[in-house]
């Protein structure tokens, strides 16, 4: 067998390896339409939050982290959707994923969170949503489902998202 042959085929059996992973993780991902996962974690004030507790309204779940550029694009549209709907029934709940609560304190200090805020320090909340990346959101329905998965931040699909939370409100208001 040639040099170039035996290259070849360790690429590729690499290459399925990583495709096989992939297919397993992408079997495995939070389904969308079924129940979102729910969770107990800490606020700012050190106070018990639960998903489960904002049943009968519509939660865009974002999960951030200090470290992640992006990240600092989506808290003033948060604060912006929260202001402008929450009176609606929605609600927006930031998981950071920060292991250094300091960290994530900093971060806060400077950008501001009109929302709920809650510490996944130890990424507990994060792997039962399969996360892949930060900033990534969850869009859930009054019923507690999960409607649809955003991964990453782009602020030319901001419209868009935010019609997806008007539809979700079920109100006449254009975004």
């Amino acid at each position: 067998m040639s040099i170039f042959a035996s290259s070849f085929s360790a690429r590729c059996g690499a290459l399925f390896i990583l495709f096989a992973l992939f297919a397993l993780n992408e079997a495995r991902a939070v389904d969308l339409g079924k129940p979102a996962p729910d969770f107990d974690l800490l606020n700012i004030k050190q106070e018990s939050v639960k998903l489960s507790a904002y049943q009968g309204k519509v939660v865009y779940l974002d999960f951030w982290a200090s470290w992640c550029g992006p990240c600092r694009q989506t808290f003033p549209w948060m604060n912006q959707m929260q202001a402008k709907y929450g009176k609606e029934g929605f609600e927006i709940v930031a998981v950071n994923i920060d292991k250094k609560r300091p960290d994530a304190d900093k971060f806060l200090a400077q950008m501001g969170a009109e929302f709920t805020v809650v510490f996944d320090t130890k990424l507990n909340v994060a792997r039962s949503y399969e996360l892949k990346a930060a900033p990534t959101a969850f869009l859930i329905d009054r019923e507690g489902n999960l409607v649809s998965t955003h991964l990453g931040f782009q602020a030319d699909r901001a419209a868009e998202l935010e019609a997806s939370i008007v539809k979700l409100l079920g109100t006449a208001k254009n975004p």
